[in-house]
């Protein structure tokens, strides 16, 4: 018997302990493990073997779970596909791995694939149902793309010891037992959700309830009717939910909760955590690092404004241009070796080589270690601004726009010029009935920052665009800047 624990051959032995739940659907354990045997012998008959991707386009619900595992089962690969996505857009992600099925709740001829309907699931076991060889460590489980923003989405190769080792750092982390409750509001087509709220709290013996669309009224109902102990959320939910918070919620069964996805500023987590009553765990990590490399602890020294120290098993360094590594306090590119690392991107070798070097995941990001081993998050190497020569972080002036009471979201993005090469523009996302101007957060930051790191530009918005996980789209602000001089 492999240490992967969260297959069913080992999800059966927990017996009827409450395990996953959603709108239409509560399985315990046994229960769970028995529905994902009987797909597993459904896809098995419909050409799924070992080495083979399985594609689940589908939304959050109970169904998603039990694809994803009966395809881990025969040793097949999972990707699960945005629901949102149209035709053209999952096709391009289902073509590119050569899917061999697609489970969906809708037929779509157009995919030119195999469609088992979610309604078509079997429900009895098949008598010749004989589970096969348990799948390696290094077998890849999951393809979750990248959601493009830089280019085209590539698919992130995860194996099932990435899983594995993530699940069990999370949960040592937050102190997982059998007695927390995972209440899963982010999308199952990413990474987060998957490994935070689904396989953390099943390899502990925990339980999950799977949420549809969020929303916040949904949100206070469902903690109160279901009494979660943790959640996980990214920056825009928190913000919403202290903004829209009844005054008679009931929040006692959370013990934590988790933020990821995209930097929090100092002054939402201050506030979010003076409004629910809980510690919000900061951290930090990409897709291609099986969701977190650093995080605050639950037990143990969180330093607000940093994402935490390396998670337990993994490094974290700061590199310069050449890859030496600098000491604390220098600023440079976060690089993160050890299990969490992918095993790389789907049919992508020169992709791959640039983005794993001799064992370092370079990710892109911008930071500094402390003497203690915090991570604070600096910027984007992309996201950089050079003007006239001086390098800008747009996250600092991000984080000097978060401090005025008025700002509910911020961001900054450079926009060409013909004299200084780039200049910033900021936009800006006010608190629901908050009343500021593009004039009086300039003159906020005039007094938080030196001259050459103003923004030529604040802008008021309703709303900041976003891609497919809910980040900041920062491309599509670039190109709106650039046509708005």
């Amino acid at each position: 018997m492999s240490d992967i624990g969260y297959f069913a051959w080992n999800l059966v032995d927990r017996g009827d302990a409450p395990c996953v739940r959603d709108d239409n659907t509560e399985l315990g354990y046994a229960a769970y493990a028995e529905r994902i045997d009987i797909l597993a012998a459904q896809f098995a008959k419909l050409g799924v073997t070992r080495g083979s991707v399985v594609a689940a386009w589908l939304p959050n619900r109970v169904e998603l779970l039990i694809a994803l595992e009966a395809a881990w089962r025969l040793g097949a690969t999972a990707t699960p596909v945005n629901p949102q996505f149209l035709l053209p857009e999952a096709k391009r992600q289902i073509d590119d791995c050569d899917a061999v099925l697609v489970v969906a709740e809708k037929d779509e001829p157009g995919l030119g694939r195999p469609i088992l309907l979610v309604d078509d699931f079997a429900t009895t076991l098949d008598d010749s149902w004989r589970p096969p060889a348990e799948p390696a460590p290094d077998d890849i489980a999951l393809l979750i793309y990248t959601s493009g923003s830089t280019g085209v989405p590539k698919g992130v190769e995860l194996a099932h010891a990435n899983l594995q080792y993530m699940g069990t750092a999370i949960g040592q982390n937050a102190d997982l037992s059998a007695s927390d409750h995972a209440l899963l509001i982010l999308p199952l087509f990413h990474v987060n959700a998957i490994a935070v709220s689904f396989i953390a709290p099943v390899l502990v013996g925990g339980q999950l309830t799977v949420t549809g669309h969020f929303s916040v009224t949904r949100f206070f109902a469902d903690v109160a009717r279901l009494r979660p102990t943790y959640f996980s959320a990214v920056p825009t939910i928190y913000a919403m939910l202290v903004s829209k918070m009844p005054d008679d919620a009931d929040l006692s069964s959370l013990r934590f909760a988790i933020c990821g996805a995209a930097p929090i500023s100092r002054e939402l987590l201050v506030k979010v955590e003076g409004a629910l009553g809980i510690p919000i765990l900061e951290g930090y990590g990409l897709t291609e690092g099986t969701c977190a490399s650093a995080c605050n602890p639950l037990n143990g020294k969180r330093k607000v404004g940093t994402v935490g120290p390396a998670l337990a098993g993994q490094t974290i360094a700061i590199a310069d241009h050449d890859g030496n590594h600098l000491p604390p306090g220098e600023s440079g590119e976060v690089i993160i070796s050890g299990p969490s690392v992918m095993r790389g991107y789907l049919n992508l070798p020169d992709a791959t080589a640039a983005t794993i070097k001799d064992g370092w995941l370079y990710t892109g990001d911008v930071g500094k270690l402390d003497e203690d081993g915090y991570l604070t998050l600096v910027d984007r190497v992309k996201d950089m601004i050079i003007r006239g020569g001086e390098n800008i972080y747009p996250k600092e002036i991000e984080n000097a726009l978060a401090e005025h009471p008025a700002v509910l979201e911020a961001a900054v993005v450079g926009r060409p010029d013909d004299v200084y090469g780039e200049v910033p523009v900021g936009y800006v996302v006010p608190y629901p009935d908050a009343e500021v101007t593009g004039e009086e957060l300039l003159e906020h930051l005039s007094s938080r920052l030196t001259r050459v790191k103003l923004p030529v530009s604040v802008t008021v918005v309703d709303a900041l665009p976003r891609n497919p996980v809910g980040k900041i789209d920062k491309p599509t602000l670039r190109v709106q800047a650039k046509a708005t001089p």
